[in-house]
């Protein structure tokens, strides 16, 4: 903001303050004022505001929502402190806001109105710019859309100076409500609920083993622990401690769109933790390294060993994966890592291929519609609690950082106990009689 004074010559006020010529250099100008000292100093304040209006237009001449967006991941996004992770997925979000109609509009003349207008075409369904309807997005999915609009915006008032106000201040993030059917509308053994049963986990590990998919192991290793889907295939033998039958959950496997590369990195909110397996699990540990043993003396030299490699990139480290046959010179940056699941000619099982299998299984089996991996991880808390399991005890395993979210997400796991209580009438009604 320029800054400015007021001073008396003779019987008139004069006011002046500072302005920045085309080469930089800030000079100071004069202007006549009036005999008030406050008429005076309320020319100076609109004058200095017309300036920096002036300067805002300028800066901002030709720059787009889309441009914005590009310098504020470049100047802000990546430089800053968040994880790889959530670095990835604001910018894939980034990439779709700029795809928008949204992206292309001026940034100088984007109104408050247009932006609710977008945040409500995707909390409540819109048209798509080839015509076709847009389904609505719940509320966890646009939530990246909001951080990375207000964070921009926030990016182009300060330190960039192209905008007065953050017109983000004023949107709304609308839900659609829920609308019931009075009548049932679900097939009966449709999936219906965010886990699934005892029948069904047997009907989906059994069409796995046999289309002898890699995903197999993923899918009982997440069943057992409740881990999520990119901690299970960033899982190495030296995270596993079979004696004590206790995982140590350290990394994260992800795709990293915007780097077009497969990536480990930490785990969520750069959490250690340990999680206790069951006796079944360690059976299928041992049982899994015996096949992968056998698979490499099977195929000698044409059998793959993983790597990764550290890569800088500005103030980052990414570590990207790599699967190279034996037979193969391996560059010196590239350094060893013992993959628990593995494909069968010993390249890592990556989070992407395991989703495949998962939808690809929903679509064969009729009982198992709609089932996606993060399912299971439901299924073992629900397990665990209808078991007896106190909350806090569930949270740590999970890794939440807030217990609430434990018994949000997973209020349905309490149906069972519910159903047992309201039965114990039964008995007291009986009694009495």
């Amino acid at each position: 903001m320029a800054k400015g004074s007021v001073r008396k010559r003779g019987k008139k006020w004069y006011y002046r303050f500072y302005v920045e010529t085309e080469g930089g250099k800030r000079i100071q100008k004069e202007f006549a004022g009036t005999g008030s000292k406050s008429e005076t100093e309320a020319l100076l304040r609109k004058a200095m505001k017309d300036y920096e209006s002036s300067r805002y237009i300028a800066r901002a001449k030709g720059i787009t929502v889309g441009d914005l967006l590009n310098m504020w991941v470049e100047e802000e996004l990546k430089p800053g402190g968040l994880s790889n992770g959530t670095v990835s997925a604001y910018q894939c979000t980034a990439r779709r806001i700029r795809l928008a109609p949204i992206g292309v509009c001026r940034l100088q003349s984007v109104a408050p109105e247009q932006l609710q207008a977008f945040f409500d075409d995707l909390s409540l369904g819109g048209r798509k710019p080839d015509g076709s309807l847009a389904k609505p997005l719940a509320a966890g999915s646009i939530r990246p859309y909001a951080a990375v609009m207000k964070a921009a915006f926030r990016f182009a008032v300060f330190p960039k100076r192209f905008i007065h106000d953050n017109p983000m201040q004023h949107v709304r993030i609308r839900q659609k409500r829920e609308q019931r059917s009075l009548f049932q509308e679900e097939l009966p053994g449709a999936l219906s609920a965010p886990v699934i049963s005892r029948e069904q986990w047997k009907d989906l590990t059994a069409y796995l083993d046999r289309k002898g998919s890699p995903a197999l192991l993923p899918v009982q290793i997440a069943y057992y622990t409740g881990l999520r889907i990119g901690e299970v295939c960033a899982l190495t033998w030296q995270d596993i401690d079979l004696k004590e039958q206790t995982i140590t959950v350290r990394h994260s496997m992800r795709y990293n769109e915007s780097r077009h590369r497969t990536e480990i990195g930490s785990a969520k909110r750069n959490k250690i933790r340990t999680v206790d397996f069951c006796a079944t699990l360690a059976g299928l540990f041992r049982t899994c390294r015996e096949r992968q043993l056998e698979n490499h003396f099977r195929l000698g030299n044409l059998y793959c060993r993983n790597y990764y490699r550290r890569v800088e990139e500005r103030s980052r480290s990414y570590y990207e994966l790599y699967s190279l046959p034996a037979c193969q010179d391996v560059p010196a940056e590239l350094k060893p890592i013992d993959f628990v699941c593995l494909k069968a000619d010993g390249s890592f099982e990556s989070a992407s291929h395991v989703s495949i299998a998962c939808r690809d299984a929903a679509r064969h089996l009729p009982a198992l519609s709609g089932f996606h991996f993060h399912q299971l991880r439901h299924t073992y808390t629900s397990n665990l609690l209808r078991g007896g399991a106190a909350p806090k005890d569930v949270q740590e395993l999970l890794g939440h950082t807030d217990i609430s979210t434990t018994m949000n997400i997973y209020a349905h796991a309490c149906r069972e106990t519910k159903r047992s209580l309201s039965r114990m009438l039964d008995q007291v009604v009986g009694e009495r009689e």
